[in-house]
């Protein structure tokens, strides 16, 4: 209760400094920094997100699905297959997606870029201060540049500082079926050349307006026919099947922690695409591993 009062006083008197972070690396699946600020300032973050998340999430775009409420990407995976067959008119015309990747995105926004776009929609001065503070408290490489992966507040503040491109992607573009997951986006149509002429624009607004590069790697256009792989998942024109890397993640980890836990877990995940032969994959391994499922999926109670 004495820290308490004390973070309020700091707070009312602009005395308040973000302290430092303590720095972790995890693989999953690729290597990342995780930077875990002290626990009074999480504290403050969660303040933060509770006040701000509300008024924010009022302006997103639809089809923004990143650490939102009600989203996520189970719901942008449906979303997806629901634009598929609108494009592909029940898959009777191709369908051709646009899929876009930006390059190393939560050490490249932008510090300055970020504070005016908040202040378009902030009044408040109290309120611009504070977010400043959270926002100069941490850097990559050079001062002004990057945003902590770990902070709750990190989550709040790259969708507000997309929402600006998800904005120029439907009134700029005219991307009627766009859908966007924290950095990486897809646009669909039935005119391949129009998506061609897009990554162009779609290039020069990120560069210009945000400071933010397309990843030259991780920009494709392809047929939904030739399989597009999204989200984890590679999708086609009446089913989806999951990565061959996660498929073998999957059977890692099976085989790691053969617990009930994981073991129903990675069922419940695994209903969502065409994926009867790797449950049974699992199962075996579960049960060759030690393990004593609880409650046996009803699918695969007869193999």
């Amino acid at each position: 209760m004495d820290n308490i009062f004390k973070l309020h006083a700091e707070l009312l008197h602009h005395t308040y400094r973000h302290g430092g972070y303590q720095a972790f690396n995890i693989c999953d699946p690729k290597p990342r920094n995780i930077h875990k600020a002290r626990v009074r300032d999480r504290l403050l973050h969660h303040a933060i997100h509770r006040k701000l998340y509300p008024f924010f999430d009022k302006i997103f775009i639809q089809d923004s699905y990143s650490c939102r409420v009600d989203k996520g990407t189970h719901k942008a995976l449906n979303r997806f297959r629901n634009f598929a067959y609108k494009v592909s008119k029940n898959n009777t015309r191709a369908c051709w997606v646009l899929k876009c990747d930006i390059r190393k995105f939560f050490a490249n926004i932008n510090h300055t870029t970020l504070m005016k776009i908040l202040q378009k929609y902030i009044r408040d001065k109290d309120i611009i201060w504070l977010l400043e503070e959270v926002i100069e408290s941490f850097s990559v490489g050079r001062i002004d540049v990057g945003l902590p992966l770990g902070n709750l507040t990190s989550q709040l503040f790259v969708n507000v500082y997309m929402n600006e491109f998800d904005q120029f992607a439907k009134h700029r573009l005219k991307a009627r079926y766009y859908i966007r997951y924290a950095d990486d986006f897809v646009l669909l149509s039935e005119n391949k050349e129009l998506l061609r002429k897009q990554i162009n624009l779609i290039g020069i607004f990120l560069k210009e307006k945000l400071s933010l590069e397309l990843h030259p790697h991780k920009v494709s256009i392809k047929s939904l026919a030739s399989g597009i792989d999204f989200l984890g998942w590679v999708h086609f024109s009446d089913h989806r099947v999951l990565r061959t890397q996660t498929k073998r993640r999957v059977i890692r980890r099976v085989r790691a922690h053969p617990t009930p836990e994981t073991f129903n877990s990675y069922l419940g995940l695994l209903r969502h695409g065409n994926t009867y032969k790797i449950r049974l994959g699992i199962q075996r391994t579960f049960i060759l591993s030690g393990g004593v499922p609880n409650n046996v999926d009803e699918d695969l109670s007869g193999a």
